[in-house]
């Protein structure tokens, strides 16, 4: 595929089973609190890989906001976003979210927090294609 020089090639997100899995756990247990995750995996080739979770260092929740300092972070290439709940139920970002966006891309799940309820966003706000891998990345 040839891309114009003003044309972006639109990112994707590929997120292992497992992974998925424990971010839905994650989000239940934080319930009725919003819960935050760095997420770790690649970038390549404007496809970010997700494959493991890092529960951030001093984060700090409550029903309407989830958080934590990125200046005590260990600089870490592995870290390609965040992910966190939305206990209302609506998986849109707010203009805070986007305000702190940290990485690559910012992973937003909705209650009740099933298979189907995890949504990804680029930094403007704009909905990204996510799959799910059974296998390992």
């Amino acid at each position: 595929m040839v891309f114009k020089k003003s044309q972006k090639m639109r990112r994707t997100v590929t997120i292992t089973k497992e992974t998925r899995d424990g971010i839905l756990s994650y989000c239940k247990m934080s319930h009725p609190n919003e819960g935050i995750l760095i997420l770790r995996g690649k970038y390549k080739n404007s496809e970010v890989l997700v494959d493991g979770l890092v529960i951030p260092p001093f984060f700090h929740t409550g029903p309407t906001f989830a958080g934590f300092p990125h200046n005590f972070l260990p600089l870490d290439p592995s870290y390609v976003g965040t992910v966190h709940s939305h206990p209302t139920g609506v998986a849109r970002p707010s203009v805070t979210d986007l305000h702190n966006f940290f990485g690559f891309v910012s992973i937003i799940v909705q209650a009740p927090y099933e298979d189907d309820d995890l949504f990804a966003y680029d930094r403007d706000g704009n909905l990204l294609e996510m799959n799910v891998r059974i296998d390992k990345i």
